[in-house]
């Protein structure tokens, strides 16, 4: 197999490679095959091959929001690495594999405000539009003119545009994460905006992150915070006889973070996955965690959670290379 894999992309098929090497959670099981696409045309030949060598796939970029399984990966694993950006007066164009941070620090550099709130966020622009990243009240599809991706369902692969309408941003949801298919490029339309005032946000929102994100490796915010409506309140109330703060309501949302810290689980530990003492949404790992310790450990918070307050967590994390059909 190994062979016709590299037949058809080249030496740069590598197996066994550890999949800890390209999670920002540092843990997980080897990839039966791994390459590195660095262009458009190479994730459409990675998919083709795929496809035709009967090999399940898998994409990834800059590895956060990921919890790979500590068995890896049996199939293909595409990591994209195309890192080509343009602007163009208030638009930046740029490929999904850019780091999200150097488009944040470029829009600020030209003048360009609407991605302040950004600034510190891991990851690459492909998954922060799959996943709509957000933070402070924003979200990334705020700023999302047009998307391009690969359709990889049906027989034939084409690539694809989408407006921002056809994108269908929701919390932590797009088109992309309900559908499937693979983000080639983002056209993000920004505005203009005074560049002192922009870098002076960013700096403010920087330091407000630097004292609630946890040091130690993550996948990021684990649990997707809860959207408030009549059932939440209800259930709620019943269970902790008392109101759901004001200004959650405003916001409508409940912070995961702020439940977790109700049940008592800050610095719960399971091997080496813990709840972090300074963020009480973020699993980390404080060295050798095992994906089977994250998982104990996210079951724990979820079944704690839902007993003592009615409301049932969900994550944002994405659990890949898990067989759960055998429990």
């Amino acid at each position: 197999m190994i062979d016709k894999l590299r037949e058809k992309l080249g030496e740069g098929v590598l197996e066994n490679e550890p999949l800890a090497s390209h999670c920002t959670f540092k843990i997980g099981g080897p990839a039966r095959y791994f390459f590195v696409a660095k262009s458009a045309e190479e994730v459409k030949r990675a998919v083709e091959a795929a496809n035709e060598l009967g090999l399940n796939f898998f994409v990834v970029s800059g590895g956060s929001n990921i919890l790979f399984s500590d068995t890896g990966f049996d199939g293909l694993i595409i990591k994209i690495q195309n890192t080509k950006y343009k602007i163009q007066d208030t638009k930046i164009v740029t490929d999904a594999g850019v780091k999200l941070a150097d488009i944040v620090a470029v829009a600020a550099e030209r003048g360009l405000s609407g991605l302040e709130w950004a600034a510190g966020i891991p990851g690459t622009v492909g998954g922060a539009v799959r996943g709509n990243a957000g933070a402070y009240g924003h979200a990334i599809g705020e700023s999302v003119e047009e998307v391009q991706k690969l359709e990889v369902g049906s027989w034939k692969l084409e690539v694809r545009s989408y407006n921002k309408e056809e994108c269908r941003f929701g919390y932590r949801e797009s088109v992309f994460k309900k559908e499937g298919g693979i983000i080639l490029k983002v056209v993000f339309k920004l505005a203009p905006g005074d560049k002192k005032k922009i870098k002076e946000e960013m700096d403010k929102i920087l330091k407000a992150r630097g004292e609630k994100i946890p040091e130690e490796p993550s996948a990021g915010s684990f649990f997707k915070n809860i959207e408030i409506n009549d059932e939440v309140i209800k259930s709620f109330q019943s269970h902790l006889k008392e109101d759901i703060p004001a200004d959650f309501i405003a916001k409508g949302k409940i912070p995961s973070a702020w439940l977790i810290e109700k049940c008592e689980l800050k610095d719960r530990k399971i091997g080496g996955a813990k709840i972090s003492e300074k963020h009480a949404n973020f699993i980390v790992n404080t060295g050798g965690a095992t994906a089977d310790n994250v998982i104990a450990l996210a079951s724990l918070v979820k079944m704690a959670v839902r007993d003592k307050t009615g409301i049932q967590l969900q994550e944002e994390v994405e659990y890949v290379g898990f067989d759960w059909s055998n429990g």
